[in-house]
């Protein structure tokens, strides 16, 4: 509930909620790139990171503290409220955001990385949650693909670290700092103006709705499995997408950090506010002829991708590729990227109901991310021992072809569709 009687029309404040939430969702991302933009620059101020397999093995900390986290969070903001969840989750992952701004070891960046697991671990599962609780059928794609564009805002400005890291007057500690005071700052005017949605309580749904029963709810649901495996499959080249290519990109064309970084991020995350935007109106409009509207969406986007991680591991393959070959697959990729992250709330909200979105989100959450850990680790193991990029990522191609197909199987719940 908020503190003061909100009088504003649902409309308005379904749209209010959306824009409190930019912001966040913006840092919350930004504050993740940054260290993969500026790697360089904090393994030589860092030296006891010592490899690439340590870099790979912290950005996995980070990775499997908040896939560990994310149930209890989706728990929390189904129990206790989205609001309470998303502004407690803001503050203290901005705290720690500028703690990791003056830490002097690897172990050090280890406990920082793990404590923003935890507090940044709340956050999604309870926005897209909240955003869902306000928006039906006509708008739902859409906003939560406004939302996730925020997110794709906070990669790109994270993709310019690296030119932060490298000016003189600037470095990586002070980007660290001006972005945890930011968030600290922000968390209490969000506080009081941030809407709880309404939703039926618990016990107006029936049937028991305690934590074991929710979670024994979800994971008996075939589409619900199908749904996570859905979202990790690809989630394990997003994530190496995110975290090293800017690494890649400068190691294999020998440019400078901030040139690496800019172009590692600023294209497909264009691409992807892009394929936001187009795909949240298709959606929302393929939803009026059929209640696969979103899960075709999805599939859309997913075909995308396979076929934008096809062309990076061509660009890659033989060492022949052009920075421009890269960029142009990492475009398609972002469009493809749009599509399917934009509606993966809308289709758990046809397949379970509003007291379990949360819970939901995080369990796919807790798989998809512990799974990008993996990757992230795996990669830099890859890495070292100097296997080649194009079999990697073609890899990660055959990963995305079985989530097309998986998606295809999910059947909404024809119960559930005038809640949609």
């Amino acid at each position: 509930m908020a503190l003061l009687p909100d009088t504003r029309s649902p409309l308005r404040t379904a749209w209010l909620v959306v824009a409190l939430l930019w912001p966040v969702a913006l840092l919350n991302y930004l504050d993740r790139q940054l260290l993969a933009s500026m790697k360089t620059s904090v393994m030589e101020a860092i030296p006891s990171i010592g490899s690439q397999e340590n870099w790979g093995y912290m950005l996995g900390q980070f990775k499997w503290v908040y896939a560990a986290v994310s149930p209890l969070g989706g728990l929390l903001a189904d129990r206790c409220g989205r609001r309470w969840v998303i502004c407690g989750s803001l503050f203290i992952w901005s705290a720690v955001t500028w703690w990791t701004g003056h830490v002097g070891s690897y172990h050090e960046l280890l406990w920082a990385r793990s404590l923003m697991g935890i507090s940044e671990a709340c956050y999604i599962p309870a926005a897209l949650a909240l955003i869902a609780d306000h928006h039906g059928s006509a708008t739902r794609s859409r906003a939560v693909g406004l939302h996730q564009m925020a997110i794709y805002c906070g990669v790109i400005l994270g993709g310019f670290g690296g030119y932060v890291a490298d000016d003189p007057r600037l470095g990586w500690r002070m980007a660290f700092d001006i972005c945890g005071f930011v968030g600290m700052a922000y968390a209490l005017p969000l506080a009081v103006l941030l809407v709880d949605g309404r939703r039926p309580p618990a016990a107006a749904s029936g049937g028991d709705t305690s934590v074991l029963r929710t979670l024994l709810d979800l994971i008996v649901n075939p589409s619900f499995i199908l749904l996570v495996l859905f979202f990790t499959l690809p989630a394990l080249a997003g994530w190496v997408v995110r975290d090293w290519m800017p690494a890649i990109l400068k190691e294999r064309f020998a440019i400078g950090q901030g040139q690496a970084g800019v172009s590692a991020t600023l294209y497909w995350q264009l691409a992807a506010i892009v394929g936001a935007a187009g795909g949240g109106w298709l959606a929302d409009r393929w939803m009026r002829v059929t209640p696969r509207g979103r899960i075709n969406t999805s599939a859309l986007g997913m075909t995308l991708i396979v076929a934008a991680l096809f062309g990076i591991a061509t660009a890659f393959g033989d060492g022949s590729g052009s920075l421009g070959a890269a960029i142009a697959a990492l475009v398609v990729f972002g469009l493809g990227w749009g599509l399917f992250d934009i509606n993966n709330m809308p289709i758990l909200c046809q397949i379970a109901p509003a007291r379990q979105r949360a819970t939901g989100y995080g369990l796919m959450n807790m798989v998809s991310i512990a799974c990008g850990g993996l990757a992230d680790w795996g990669f830099g193991l890859l890495r070292d021992r100097g296997v080649p990029l194009g079999v990697i990522f073609a890899g990660f191609a055959s990963c995305a072809i079985v989530s097309l197909i998986l998606v295809l199987l999910i059947r909404p719940r024809p119960e559930l569709l005038g809640d949609d």
